[in-house]
């Protein structure tokens, strides 16, 4: 069963842009061979939170991943045992999707239920939106 899933890693800020490149197709194909899609983002350098090892920098890429559990593992195997990698995480995010859809539906379904009474609605004459002021003759006081 394909899942989603979404797969950042950081891998050096020494690594030239050709090894980079080639890693990520790496990646992909292996997630490709298996039946799954991939799509990768190079974020580009940036500051890590803390230090990671020697490294106070690091490129991030971002890959989504449609595949089978095993495949990601596969993909996480591979990533432990490749060198430049500094760090890696990988979250199922399919199940974060299916709740959104949902939340979406119900929206739309009260918002046709809302809807339809209104354009439903018998015409009803018009009303004034501000009462008309009434003024009353001043009294006359008693002499």
């Amino acid at each position: 069963m394909n899942r989603n899933y979404e797969l950042m890693f950081i891998v050096r800020p020494d690594m030239v842009d050709e090894e980079l490149n080639k890693l990520i197709s790496t990646l992909e194909s292996s997630v490709t061979s298996a039946g799954g899609t991939a799509k990768s983002e190079v974020w580009g350098k940036r500051r890590l939170a803390y230090k990671v090892g020697k490294f106070n920098d690091g490129i991030f890429v971002l890959m989504m991943i449609e595949a089978t559990g095993a495949t990601v593992h596969e993909v996480e195997r591979r990533l432990r045992v490749t060198e430049p990698v500094i760090k890696f995480l990988t979250v199922r995010t399919d199940e974060e999707l299916k709740r959104l859809d949902k939340i979406k539906k119900l929206r739309d379904a009260k918002k046709k239920v809302s809807a339809q009474p209104a354009a439903a609605a018998p015409a009803t004459p018009a009303t004034p939106a501000t009462p008309e002021l009434v003024t009353e003759p001043p009294a006359s006081a008693p002499v």
